[in-house]
């Protein structure tokens, strides 16, 4: 038996029990999910704690999540004009700042306009999400009325917002100014692309985390896990609300890293920075002082790495199995800030010759490399840090 077939049937034997090990699944995945692509959707949930180890408990959990996100759906998506809005009382001219409609445009150009742009741009290198979605939601497209959200801010319906941050953490919805007619393909009718499932979870998660909001980068979090559910056939139907709740479970634990008063706590995101800098200086003191002579603050190349889960910094394929790594570890983001290490360690030789302009360059723009390579060099550096 090959190497690649003993390693699936072992892991076949995990899933295959009525109560999964957690642990021995953690352990088994931390080395990368066999190219399956059947496989990699049911750990994530698991991973993201979305299902129970015990499988008993998977059927009456997922139909009562998946009921409650289509409850979220029809309350905070569906438009007042298609409720039963008394407009005696609730009307779109009426000033009354916490009427129904007054709600409605205050979403409109306070988070849903960023979250409109920023679902365009998901992954522009591959085709999916501008197809369109095999499961789109019903309850919006076989609608009466044309009740996508992207129809909401539409250049000819709402000016724009300009997104702004002082500080560190991410940008933020600042000064209303005048959009840029855009012209966007639109789907047919009972259709709907797979950007526009995206952008609806985004805003029902705004909407329910208004503190908070909807912060740019979310996207590209969300995306990923969105396309590993939709792009897998047994997990598709139902990619969208099962998404929903895993982004929902990821997010409350680095929820730390969108906001700003938290960024100097030790899940903020400059904490987290500062952690990465303190551990280049244990590990490569060399690099570390080079960086430092240098001026390069972590803020131009980390701040994205880690805010972003470094979703942005590899391809596609390699970005999966990199968060196969990450989410399985007990201490997912303390082998973050490792990996973030590991790939600074591995191209040291061109940041001690470099000079600042290109060692920027480079750190914004991390040289493509063998993600195994990369992993392989994150688990020296955290082993050697439990020893």
């Amino acid at each position: 038996m090959s190497a690649y077939k003993s390693r699936l049937k072992e892991f076949e034997n995990l899933i295959i029990e009525d109560e999964i090990d957690i642990k021995k699944l953690r352990k088994f995945i931390h080395s990368g999910i066999p190219e399956c692509a059947k496989y990699r959707a049911l750990c994530w949930k698991l991973l993201f704690n979305y299902l129970d180890p015990k499988k008993k408990n998977w059927e009456s959990h997922l139909e009562r999540q998946r009921n409650n996100y289509n409850n979220l759906i029809k309350d905070l998506v569906i438009p007042p004009s298609c409720k039963n809005v008394d407009l005696s009382i609730d009307h779109p001219l009426s000033d009354n700042v916490d009427s129904t409609w007054s709600t409605y445009f205050r979403d409109n150009e306070t988070f849903l306009l960023q979250i409109d742009r920023d679902v365009r741009r998901l992954l522009p290198d591959i085709s999916f999400f501008q197809m369109p979605t095999a499961y789109p939601c019903k309850l919006v497209v076989d609608s009466e009325t044309d009740i996508r959200l992207h129809r909401r801010v539409a250049p000819s319906v709402l000016s724009s917002a300009n997104v702004e941050r002082k500080g560190l953490g991410m940008k933020k919805i600042n000064l209303i100014v005048k959009r840029a007619p855009e012209n966007y393909e639109a789907m047919q009718k009972g259709q709907e692309a797979n950007w526009e499932v995206v952008e609806r979870m985004l805003f029902i998660y705004a909407k329910l985390n208004l503190g908070q909001g909807y912060v740019q980068g979310m996207n590209e979090i969300i995306g990923v896990i969105y396309y590993v559910f939709a792009s897998n056939e047994d997990h598709a139907e139902f990619a969208e609300a099962d998404c929903f709740w895993c982004f929902t479970n990821i997010m409350s634990e680095i929820r730390d890293f969108f906001i700003k008063t938290l960024d100097e706590t030790d899940m903020g995101i400059r904490g987290m920075m500062n952690r990465l800098v303190r551990m280049l200086e244990l590990k490569d003191v060399h690099v570390a002082n080079r960086l430092k002579e240098q001026g390069i603050l972590p803020q131009y190349y980390a701040f994205r790495w880690i805010s972003l889960i470094l979703s942005q910094e590899f391809d596609l394929p390699d970005v999966l199995r990199l968060w196969d790594s990450i989410l399985a570890d007990e201490n997912r983001f303390d082998y973050l800030i490792y990996v973030c290490c590991a790939m600074i360690i591995l191209i040291r030789d061109q940041i001690l010759e470099n000079d600042f302009e290109h060692n920027v360059k480079l750190l914004q723009n991390f040289p493509p490399m063998d993600i195994n390579y990369v992993l392989n060099r994150a688990d020296q550096l955290a082993e050697s840090s439990s020893t």
